[in-house]
Formats: C-alpha cells, structure tokens, sequence
C-alpha cells in the first residue's frame, strides 16, 4: 500500500523524495477524480450546446471595479497560512519530515514567514486591482456558456462534497465521532462518498437554477463523469489502504510480509486466536467477527489471489498487527486477508462509465441518463455492501448499512425519474 506518494515513488520507482509525504494518496486520486469528472462535464455541456439542447445565457458583468478590501484581506489570510506552514516545513525539515502530515494539521509553523508571504500577496492583490482599474466602472451584459460554469461546479462540488461527505460519515460512526470530534473532523481519512454526492447535488442545483441552466441537460451530462469519478475515487481507498474494505476472507491468511496465503478455513480460528488481543479490540470478541470463506475458483486460477483477499500491508490508517522488521509510521498489515471491495467497485464503475457513455447520445430523454446512473450506481453499491465492513441500523429487526439504504433510494429515485422524464417527454411530443 502507499499511505502518500513518497512510498509510491519509492517502491515503484526507486525514488525518495522525502516532500512528497505531503501527498497523501487517497487526496491525489479524489484530485484526478475531481479533474475527470470536470473534463467530461465539459465536453458532454459543448456537445449538447452544439445540438441546441441548451443555451448560452446573458449575465451582467462589472469591469473596472476596484480591489475590495475583503478580497485583499482574503489573499493576505491564505498567503499567512501558506507561508506560516512551508516556512515552517524549510525551516525546520528534519523534524517536520518524520511526519509531514501531522505538522500541516497541527498549529505549528513560522510565524515570521506567514506574514511575510500574508503580507506580499494582498499586496499583489492590492496593485493588481489598480493597475487593471478603468477610469470608469463599466458594466457590460456578456453570453456565459454552461460549459464555463464548469470551475464553479468543480469547486461548489469539492466543498460542499467533502463537508456532505465528513457529516454522513461522522452520523455512520457516531461512537468514534463522540470520543474525538475534532480528529474526525480533521482527519484525513472517512468520507462517505454518498454524503458528498447528495449535498454536492443540492448545492449545485441550486447554482444551475439560479443561472438559468436546464437541470435536467446538467444532470444527463454529469451522469457519466460522476461514474468515472467515484472509480477513480475507489483507487484512492484501495491503493493507501483507508479502510473501505470487505470483510474476512477465512481462505486466506496473511504473512509476515503483507502477503497472502490460501488455508483452509479451519486455520481461521487459529490465526484469531494467536491474535486475539487485535480482533478483541475490534470487535470487543471473537465471537462476532465478520468473514466468509471463498477460495479462488479453479476456473479463475489466472487471477492472482490478492483479487479474492488481501492483507493491505502498510495501510495508511495502522490497521492490523505489526510487521516484523519494518520501521516507519505505517507497520501494519492485516493478520486474516479481506475482499478488496475496493478494487472491485473500481472495475464496476469503470464498465458502467463505459456503458454510460456509450448509451449518452442515444438516449433523448432529458433527465433519463441520470436516472440510469442512480439505478446502476445503487445497484453496484448495494450488493458490494453485503461483503464490506460497515455499521448497521436496527430499523424494525431489519440491519441495513447507511449505504444500502441511500443506495435502495437511489434505485427508486433513478426509476422513479426515468418514469417521470418519459411522461415529461412524451407529452411535450403529444403537445408539439
């Protein structure tokens, strides 16, 4: 696993580059997945510009406003932070190199160099409102295409995402958030990735009604992207290791090294007990630990045996029991081997990218495309809940997780719109 990129880089490319632990890997794959996502929202918007399915539309526009003096108290606060961290990080690299991560959260760093770096930048700001200044505030009306509302998608999506994302997961794990509410607030690790989706849709709707754009044309035209996203997304949590994994495969147990090794079953209560202190914290017993055995098929002897269970050596969030002879802040690696859950919604998602884009010029129904991604997104997620490791309700003696409840309401929402959109459509044709 590679809680960052520095371990990436070392163990792929033999390089060690002591900076790169400022990187952690899930945020440079929620990076991509943001970036992807943009990059086919832009192209599908163009395309259905081009088609007249929707229109750029006229907004006012303010030239030669001078420089507020909240916009430069804004840059002169964000060049404080930048300056107070990486100031703090060259000045004192030896010690802040061991663990990177914590100093970027923590309240240390140089006072000095933040307010040399706060200081330049809302000075910049300050003679770059002047010198564009006209001598005359103008204001124009100018045609602003959806396709240029992409970047604000992008950012309403990412703040509104993660906040969606930290509360759902936060409410899924009451008990930890209880005992430290400020580190689960703070960490880098537990995002609900539906959380994300439904506040991030709200926000954003709310945006495209506001500036005139069919919703129903954004929703198709977002549809595929988000697919692809939550994917690349998926890398994320499998590549660092972040705990989005299914639960124990008894076929398999893990060695000393990380990898894994098919037994049968029997050895499960073995390996249990000659770590029961590990599973008893987790699980406060043996007696409740989730698993399911399933040896690799003999008709799939091709797929390695780390696609049917893994040990996630050097997971990023110290899961596990310590690796003999390995140094570092990340030593652990699962005693029993689980379902890599994440790796295959990384496969499922990307056919249904796939599947989406192909079908996205054939589909004439405003809003239909969506509905189809609601669908085929709950479908994936409710059954990849029933082999991963996540808290249950009692509603009525029934224990769904948080995620095959939303992922059920995504299904009968998706269905329910497809209907809707259908009825929408053919009496609009009717009427024509």
């Amino acid at each position: 696993m590679y809680p960052n990129l520095f371990y990436a880089f070392k163990d792929l490319l033999g390089l060690e580059l002591p900076f790169l632990k400022l990187f952690q890997t899930f945020g440079f794959f929620v990076a991509i997945a943001f970036l992807a996502a943009a990059y086919t929202l832009t192209s599908e918007l163009k395309r259905r510009e081009r088609l007249g399915l929707l229109k750029a539309v006229p907004e006012k526009i303010t030239k030669g406003k001078p420089v507020s003096t909240t916009d430069i108290i804004i840059n002169g606060v964000i060049g404080f932070i930048l300056g107070f961290k990486i100031i703090g990080i060259v000045s004192d690299w030896e010690n802040v190199s061991q663990d990177l991560q914590s100093f970027v959260m923590s309240a240390r760093g140089s006072l000095v160099g933040g307010i040399i770096v706060g200081a330049a930048l809302a000075y910049l700001k300050y003679r770059s409102g002047q010198k564009n200044k006209a001598e005359k505030e103008v204001t124009v009306t100018e045609l602003v295409h959806p396709y240029q509302r992409v970047p604000d998608f992008t950012v309403m999506a990412a703040v509104a995402g993660l906040i969606g994302a930290k509360v759902f997961h936060n409410l899924e794990n009451w008990g930890d958030f209880v005992q430290d509410p400020i580190g689960s607030l703070l960490s880098f690790s537990g995002l609900t990735f539906y959380g994300g989706l439904i506040v991030a849709s709200v926000v954003i709707i709310r945006y495209a009604r506001k500036k005139n754009i069919n919703v129903l044309q954004l929703i198709d035209s977002a549809a595929p992207g988000l697919m692809l996203a939550y994917g690349i997304g998926r890398m994320g949590c499998h590549f660092s290791g972040d705990g989005d994994w299914g639960i124990y495969n008894s076929a398999y147990v893990t060695d000393a090294t990380g990898h894994v090794n098919q037994v049968d079953p029997s050895k499960f209560q073995e390996v249990l007990k000659a770590n029961e202190q590990f599973f008893a914290r987790q699980y406060g017993g043996l007696e409740h630990i989730p698993h399911a055995a399933f040896p690799k098929p003999s008709g799939l002897s091709f797929l390695p045996d780390w696609f049917f269970a893994y040990g996630y050596p050097h997971n990023v969030i110290n899961e596990g029991v310590l690796m003999p002879g390995c140094t570092g802040r990340y030593c652990s690696v699962l005693p029993i081997s689980v379902y890599p859950t994440a790796l295959y919604e990384i496969i499922a998602c990307l056919l249904l990218f796939a599947l989406l884009w192909s079908i996205r010029k054939k589909i004439k129904v405003p809003g239909m495309v969506f509905g189809i991604y609601l669908v085929l997104n709950g479908i994936e997620r409710f059954f990849i809940e029933k082999i991963r490791v996540n808290t249950k309700y009692d509603i009525f003696g029934i224990h769904p997780t948080q995620a095959e409840i939303i992922s059920t309401l995504m299904v009968i929402g998706g269905a329910v719109l497809i209907w809707y959109c259908r009825k929408l459509y053919n009496s609009a044709k009717t009427i024509s």
